[in-house]
């Protein structure tokens, strides 16, 4: 089990800010409360001893929106913390950006995704560049460097036959119900941990989706989010989250997008609709955290450690929604862009993430909690890989077992333990 954090963590999204600043004039960090943006943009502050504008606080954010023009000037870079609170920055920034916009000019954190906003405050639309802060990886926690997505969207060949060290069951129930929250992380009770996501999930709803916009029924808002939560890993069904608690279909598409705005909920595209009409063109939904879907689910490490056919299915999602958070983490650290979607067919044929590079080359991961694989479970990588041909590049299935193997040729067998384990060569 990952130690219980004592002391901050190194972020490898720190390199990555740094070079994009050397071509970008505005970097925007967003991404969920807590997950450490502002820790970031104190570790970029130091070496220049830069102060921060904390919109958080009530007193600077009156005096910002008093009078915006006077914090956004000053030495590059200018570093603004929670940027949606005081919008009216932006046209300010915009301003500058005018006069001189030189790269590394402005580091912004928001806890509201940029595109949200309300169109008069998306001034900076096009000279932005935003980058997705997420919980920590298991690798950023056990300060080991992971190489997986890497690998198998550049050279899948590499991550065959490769000695892996032996994580138990019980050990990938406990990192998927604690998730990557680092104030979870620093707790060691369950009940602590169980405490502070329900604080948050009321912090969120209470400040953030009620800033961001009216809500007429916010009592509804965390009944919504259970809903969505035990559909997490699965295709997004609204229409019966809105019937199971009573509520207008319209108003809880609504309200999916505020959930999605907070970064609480997030949408997997479907990929591959131009392979076929049999093609699924539904988006898949994910909670931004195993850990917050555990508790919004009341899922124990006991309750998910049963031997029973619920809680079987019930670890299934869980876990595939942790391991699509750990890859598009990584993913977050690659130079060039990787498009991650699903790819499902009316025939029942279905890949849990599908990678596509900008130069088409795709690459594709199945998710399983069993701890063997048997064939038929890689029969839907098998279909995709020959509806590509070359534009595939390789595939794997992850699973709870312990042992890495070649299928056959560009598909491969690996424990999860993969993700946040380096590379240590053949057995």
């Amino acid at each position: 089990m990952p130690r219980v954090l004592a002391n901050l963590v190194e972020r490898r999204l720190g390199e990555v800010v740094r070079d994009r600043l050397a071509v970008e004039s505005v970097v925007v960090l967003e991404g969920p409360r807590a997950v450490g943006k502002s820790t970031l943009l104190q570790a970029l502050a130091a070496p220049h001893g830069g102060e921060i504008v904390d919109l958080d606080d009530l007193s600077t954010r009156d005096a910002v929106r008093a009078d915006p023009a006077l914090f956004v000037r000053g030495e590059a870079p200018v570093l603004i913390d929670e940027f949606q609170h005081a919008p009216e920055l932006l046209d300010a920034i915009k301003a500058e950006l005018n006069r001189d916009s030189a790269p590394g000019r402005f580091v912004l954190t928001g806890s509201t995704r940029y595109a949200t906003l309300p169109a008069a405050a998306q001034a900076l639309t096009g000279r932005a560049h935003r980058v997705s802060v997420l919980p920590l990886s298991q690798g950023e926690v056990a300060e080991i460097r992971e190489d997986f997505a890497e690998l198998l969207v550049n050279d899948p060949r590499s991550l065959v036959d490769e000695q892996v060290a032996t994580i138990a069951r019980d050990e990938y129930i406990r990192r998927v119900v604690t998730g990557g929250f680092p104030p979870v992380l620093r707790r060691d009770r369950p009940a602590d941990r169980a405490r502070w996501f329900d604080d948050y999930i009321d912090l969120i709803i209470e400040r953030d989706v009620v800033e961001l916009t009216r809500v007429r029924q916010r009592r509804q808002l965390p009944l919504l989010l259970r809903q969505l939560a035990s559909q997490t890993a699965q295709m997004l069904n609204i229409a019966k989250a809105a019937t199971t608690i009573g509520m207008d279909r319209s108003t809880a598409e609504n309200y999916t997008k505020l959930l999605e705005a907070v970064f609480l909920v997030h949408r997997l595209p479907a990929w591959g609709t131009t392979l076929g009409s049999r093609v699924g063109a539904a988006p898949k939904v994910h909670i931004v955290d195993s850990g917050l879907a555990a508790r919004l689910l009341r899922l124990t490490e006991s309750k998910l450690a049963a031997a029973t056919a619920p809680a079987l299915s019930e670890f299934g999602h869980l876990l595939e929604t942790f391991v699509v958070g750990e890859v598009c983490k990584q993913l977050g650290w690659l130079d060039t862009p990787v498009q991650p979607g699903h790819w499902r067919t009316h025939d029942g044929d279905e890949v849990d993430l599908v990678l596509e590079r900008d130069d088409g080359k795709v690459a594709a991961i199945e998710v399983t909690a069993a701890s063997r694989v048997p064939t038929g479970k890689l029969r839907s990588l098998l279909k995709l890989r020959r509806k590509l041909g070359s534009q595939f590049i390789g595939g794997a299935v992850l699973y709870t077992g312990t042992r890495a193997y070649a299928y056959e040729s560009s598909l491969c067998v690996m424990p999860i333990a993969r993700l946040w384990q380096p590379q240590t060569g053949g057995v």
